[in-house]
């Protein structure tokens, strides 16, 4: 049975997009957390030294000394609701932002909202002198829900005992709030680092339609790792002549499929998704899964 998990996961690792990458590497997290807080008496120094290099924390000069925790903090999860909530929203969200916008963009976006939001948790502490940590993907996901609600904002979701939702009104009411949570006091900080992965969304919609894209150097850096896998990968060829020699298709394979993915994104830019005819949508559903 374990074995089958594993085969599983490392299939996920291999073919699946880069939303379900990145909910497992969550999950992985979450589940050794859960493990050494298990073994561990409540309250040990030694997982509260753990949690501490994993958090963001509020002190600066912790912050000096552990400077990856800007990047950690953002895959650490305790609660299980927490870790439950946040998956479930980068997961409906992240399927269809992949869907719209390519699946490399998505790991960027995720890791470029967890910065935003770590640096709006640094200016909050500043200013209100908290003393604490920050965890969680909140930030991240809060980056993806506005921008899949900015690229296609009347795109249409379904929920339970309500009906059809569009996007920008479920992505207003969780601004909403988490605007009404800091008005009460609880979680102020989370809600901050929530605020940030917004603006960031905002700014990487905003600097798109100028023509810069914030995920490209990223998005780069991830296909390149991918290409050299691939060519460090050993390859056998056998020659067999007792068979014939296939015949190869002479017909050319397109080179301006990204030139007419970047005509579909700026047409969602100016019009919005629903803007799209059936052919559009349809070649960049395609585009994104072969991305």
């Amino acid at each position: 049975m374990f074995q089958s998990v594993i085969d599983d996961i490392k299939a996920q690792f291999s073919y699946g997009n880069m939303v379900t990458k990145i909910i497992l590497v969550n999950l992985f997290v979450f589940l050794f957390i859960i493990i050494v807080k298990a073994f561990t008496p409540t309250g040990s120094e030694f997982y509260q030294n753990m949690i501490e290099w994993i958090a963001l924390p509020s002190d600066g000069w912790n912050l000096l000394k552990r400077p990856w925790t800007i990047f950690t903090y953002m895959f650490l999860h305790e609660g299980v609701w927490h870790f439950a909530w946040n998956m479930i929203m980068l997961y409906w969200f992240g399927r269809i932002l992949g869907d719209l916008m390519g699946d490399k963009r998505m790991l960027p976006l995720y890791i470029l909202g967890g910065l935003a939001g770590a640096l709006m948790y640094i200016i909050y502490v500043q200013i209100s002198g908290t003393i604490g940590d920050v965890r969680g993907a909140s930030a991240a996901v809060s980056c993806i829900i506005v921008t899949a609600a900015l690229v296609a904002p009347e795109y249409n979701i379904r929920l339970l005992l309500i009906g059809n939702v569009k996007l920008k009104y479920i992505a207003l009411a969780l601004f909403f709030l988490d605007l009404v949570s800091i008005a009460e006091g609880n979680n102020v900080g989370g809600n901050f680092t929530h605020i940030g992965g917004a603006i960031m969304a905002i700014m990487f919609i905003y600097m798109l339609r100028q023509g810069m894209d914030f995920t490209k150097p990223l998005s780069k850096d991830i296909n390149l790792f991918a290409t050299k896998r691939q060519k460090q990968a050993p390859m056998k060829v056998v020659h067999n002549k007792k068979f014939p020699k296939r015949k190869v298709d002479k017909e050319p394979r397109p080179v301006n499929i990204q030139e007419r993915i970047d005509e579909i994104l700026d047409k969602i830019n100016v019009s919005g998704y629903d803007s799209l005819n059936s052919e559009e949508k349809d070649f960049l559903y395609k585009a994104s899964k072969n991305s």
